[in-house]
């Protein structure tokens, strides 16, 4: 039998701020449960964005209004704990920041196109996920998933007409969604397949509407809310003793994310026929990576990151960009009983038009953007 030396490679590129489809965050990873042994684990990463633009201009204002730090960044943070009660069956929770946003719109919103747009949310996870071996090469995993949300979300400038200083605040809300998915393995060769499916999950959110700070609305009832369904396909295998390849395939169905509290949607156009304050398409992310042991204890990885941009290149103002790439670098050490990771990542960020009205009007140009994220990660098996 071949020896590996890093058949954990993958998980040293630590930096796992994202940006793909510009609200996904973590990628909702459940490796920690295929670790050998009983294990635990914390991270931490940062992103900082470079998201500007300028106005195309409106009415009386002309094109150039600039559009400085919209996205300014983020961290984010997540931890794990995996337990093995017997050779085939083993547990594991995960706990992690899914999704989230911080857009904000310099400017005034009476004299800009989108001076004062702002989408604030957030999204916390815990899973308790299982897995059950049949063999050394097929097991099933799968779980719960508790979720907590909240947001605010701001519609000002010139380009929302009547509803320039519409402000939603969808207050915290918890839900529970499910895990479930199977793994192929040739543990001879380091290699793996695992194919995983995560449900929507479909929050009721406390909701209060106002318009320039007044809630002219009426009392809202609460808003219901889905947070995307999505399946992550993720392999490895290894190329020699010391050398490992690995990647992984995300789908994630935005287009089904639909934010219509009732004030926003009889204003739109007189009807209850869930006008969405969102409007995004599914995504599909691709990583590829190689990683290499150095000596029995370090060893240093390489990724790259892709996602396609989308059908056009008008999009939601909250979500100003339209597909990536990335180039990552990370490096492991193990010891006996501790794993310490940690990795940079670079982030080119699509062009994009943010668009608003009906039909989609351009409203600025966002071009040439760029992110930065580093992370880092200790793990210790008992």
């Amino acid at each position: 039998m071949k020896r590996f030396l890093i058949t954990a490679a993958a998980g040293a590129l630590a930096a796992s701020g994202a940006t793909a489809g510009g609200l996904d965050r973590s990628g909702q990873p459940i490796g920690i449960i295929f670790e050998q042994g009983n294990y635990a684990e914390l991270s931490f990463s940062t992103t900082r964005a470079d998201v500007t633009g300028t106005g195309v201009g409106i009415g009386p204002v002309p094109p150039g209004t600039p559009y400085g730090n919209v996205a300014g960044g983020f961290v984010n943070s997540g931890a794990g704990f995996k337990y093995d009660f017997t050779d085939n069956f083993s547990l594991a929770l995960i706990w992690d920041q899914p999704f989230g946003s911080d857009v904000t719109y310099p400017g005034a919103p009476g004299a800009t196109e989108l001076g004062g747009t702002t989408a604030i949310a957030d999204a916390v996870s815990l899973t308790a996920i299982g897995r059950y071996k049949f063999s050394d090469k097929f097991s099933v995993h799968g779980g719960v998933r508790h979720q907590t949300i909240d947001g605010n979300i701001g519609l000002s400038g010139l380009s929302y007409g009547p509803l320039n200083g519409y402000n939603v605040a969808l207050g915290s809300n918890s839900a529970m969604g499910f895990v479930v998915g199977g793994a192929f393995e040739l543990p001879q060769y380091a290699a793996r397949v695992a194919l995983t499916y995560n449900s929507e999950i479909t929050h009721s959110t406390p909701t209060v509407e106002t318009l320039g700070g007044i809630p002219v609305f009426g009392p809202s009832p609460n808003t219901e809310i889905k947070s995307p369904a999505s399946i992550n396909l993720d392999f490895q295998t290894g190329l020699n003793e010391k050398t490992l390849l690995f990647g992984s395939v995300r789908y994630a169905m935005w287009s089904d994310l639909i934010i219509s509290p009732r004030g926003f949607d009889l204003a739109v156009d007189g009807l209850l026929n869930q006008d969405s304050i969102s409007d995004l398409e599914d995504t599909f992310s691709y990583s590829l990576g190689i990683g290499r042991a150095i000596n029995e204890n370090w060893s240093v990885s390489g990724v790259l990151g892709y996602e396609p941009e989308g059908s056009d290149d008008l999009v939601s103002p909250l979500a100003p960009t339209n597909g990536n790439f990335s180039v990552g670098i990370g490096v492991r050490y193990k010891d006996e009983n501790v794993v310490v990771s940690g990795g940079i990542r670079h982030t080119w960020l699509g062009d994009a038009r943010p668009e608003t009205g009906t039909p989609d009007t351009a409203r600025a140009t966002f071009t040439d953007n760029t992110a930065i994220s580093a992370g880092f990660k200790i793990g210790i098996f008992f």
